[in-house]
């Protein structure tokens, strides 16, 4: 009985197993990262979005500090929040190498904006312009 259960069980286990891979950061377009970027803040997919980071200190900071307060929201609001769509607003390409994303969500519908930067040919958020522009 037990090598029957475990005949079934094995197959089940090593698909789902491969079925896990790590997703593939997008960022040779600046809509495709800044979406990727801003969908998985909203999931909290934290380790996912740093890599759409440009990785400067002050842009650490303000991550960190954002997933510190990130995680202290109650749960109906990372539910709302994780089951949001993106609204793109508006899109203003200031130059080849910087991109700014006007958006919302569908549950709190508040704008917001974030700057992405080309560098080494992969756009990046400067998540600081996030804040900056807001004080």
């Amino acid at each position: 009985m037990h090598k029957i259960i475990l005949f079934f069980l094995v197959p089940l286990f090593l698909t789902s197993a491969c079925n896990q891979q790590a997703k593939t950061v997008k960022n040779a377009d600046p809509l495709e990262a800044g979406r990727e970027f801003i969908n998985a803040s909203l999931t909290g997919e934290y380790d996912y979005a740093k890599k759409y980071l440009l990785a400067d200190s002050t842009n650490l900071m303000y991550f960190d500090r954002f997933v510190e307060f990130d995680e202290k929201k109650p749960s109906t609001d990372k539910e709302g929040y994780k089951n949001a769509n993106i609204i793109i607003n508006s899109t203003e390409n200031i130059s080849d190498s910087l991109t700014i994303i006007n958006y919302s969500n569908t549950y709190k519908k508040e704008p917001a904006k974030i700057k992405l930067i080309k560098k080494n040919n992969k756009w990046l958020v400067d998540f600081k312009y996030t804040f900056l522009d807001s004080l």
